[in-house]
């Protein structure tokens, strides 16, 4: 399934179910953001969202804990869980989505090689993170993120 063609039904899921959308994206750099505001419409229900790139801005911005950034990484389960419930919170949305990763070809540390992403969704009842690995290339590896953002919020928006 094409990426516009599922973000248009995430859309309808979350028009159908009248819950309104936020993100939080630092590797993806607004890109889920461009997916979802192509969809005519989209104002119905996406109410913004913030590109916390630097870790700074994912604390200032988005309230993720210094204590997490220093023990786990801006790149962690942690750090994209407290992202997605800081943009919540921050945006005054029913649902949030936030994903932080490492897009390459540099940024690989010590455990954390290019590829891995964490991805997180925020919602009234429950927070769901997921892990992954890409293997492509910075563009690649961005697409294959935003691709997977739209599909957490899909599954999420049909068993809620």
């Amino acid at each position: 399934m094409d990426t516009q063609f599922l973000a248009e039904q995430v859309g309808q899921l979350l028009q159908q179910r009248g819950l309104s959308l936020g993100l939080a994206e630092s590797c993806t750099g607004g890109l889920v953001a461009a997916y979802i505001t192509n969809v005519a419409g989209a104002s119905g229900y996406f109410l913004g969202g913030i590109v916390a790139y630097s870790v700074e801005v994912k604390y200032r911005l988005l309230g993720v804990s210094r204590r997490t950034l220093k023990s786990h990484g801006a790149v962690s389960a942690e750090t994209a869980q407290e992202m997605a419930r800081g943009a919540r919170e921050r945006l005054h949305v029913d649902v949030a989505v936030a994903i932080t990763g490492i897009a390459g070809p540099t940024g690989a540390l010590p455990g954390k090689p290019v590829g891995l992403t964490f991805m997180a969704l925020a919602g009234p009842d429950s927070t769901l993170v997921r892990k992954y690995l890409w293997a492509g290339d910075r563009r690649a590896n961005r697409e294959s993120s935003a691709r997977a953002a739209l599909e957490l919020l899909a599954e999420y928006l049909e068993q809620h």
